[in-house]
């Protein structure tokens, strides 16, 4: 793992397509605002070159592996490099929609090494102070893709779908926690909200 000397924190919410990461994510920005702590919120593939690459290819066509592989560690870096330290530096609240735990499920899923794939980004990308992985059943989370409208991309089959929820499921560390993301979006924040709070108290004695 990366060492930091920075105050800030670093929180990742992780899960399938579905999951509701996003919504998650708007509700924990909002907790931290009303707190008087300042909140700097992103996502990766980031909408930086290599981002927009990848995200191109989930719906144009996929990318051989190695290469959608690099491209992720150069979207990666570029973000680091640019948004995720500066933020922890000015001791924010660095919230991210996926991280690299995203690249060694779906990649993994895919045909890629998962712990090759978190060796190679945990070699440079900061340490998260708490990851979400917002956990439900495939069907459940494609119901809810089918419900916002648009069509699926590559990564939405449900055969994939469960190949990427056993990979996240199989990820062990000790800043992780796990989360039933199948009840309502009030009830899956809050239990992320109180995850969230017990973190920042943990450090901040």
């Amino acid at each position: 793992m990366t060492e930091r000397g920075t105050k800030g924190f670093l929180i990742v919410v992780e899960g399938v397509d579905g999951a509701g990461k996003s919504t998650v994510l708007r509700h924990l920005a909002a907790h931290c605002e009303t707190r008087g702590r300042m909140v700097i919120t992103s996502r990766e593939p980031t909408n930086g070159l290599h981002g927009r690459r990848l995200r191109e290819s989930a719906s144009r066509g996929r990318l051989p592996l190695d290469a959608e592989l690099d491209l992720f560690v150069l979207d990666r870096r570029e973000h680091v490099a640019e948004l995720i330290l500066p933020g922890l530096e000015r001791d924010a609240v660095v919230l991210l929609d996926r991280y690299y735990f995203s690249t060694a499920a779906y990649q993994g899923a895919r045909g890629a090494d998962p712990v090759e794939v978190l060796r190679r980004n945990e070699a440079f990308a900061p340490e998260p102070d708490l990851v979400l992985l917002l956990d439900c059943e495939p069907t459940l989370s494609l119901e809810r893709i089918g419900a916002r409208g648009g069509g699926a991309d590559a990564f939405e089959g449900l055969e994939a779908l469960e190949a990427v929820r056993r990979i996240f499921l199989s990820i062990q560390r000790p800043f992780i926690r796990v989360v039933d993301a199948s009840g309502t979006p009030e009830s899956v924040a809050a239990v992320c909200a109180a995850y969230l709070e017990e973190t920042l108290s943990a450090r901040l004695g």
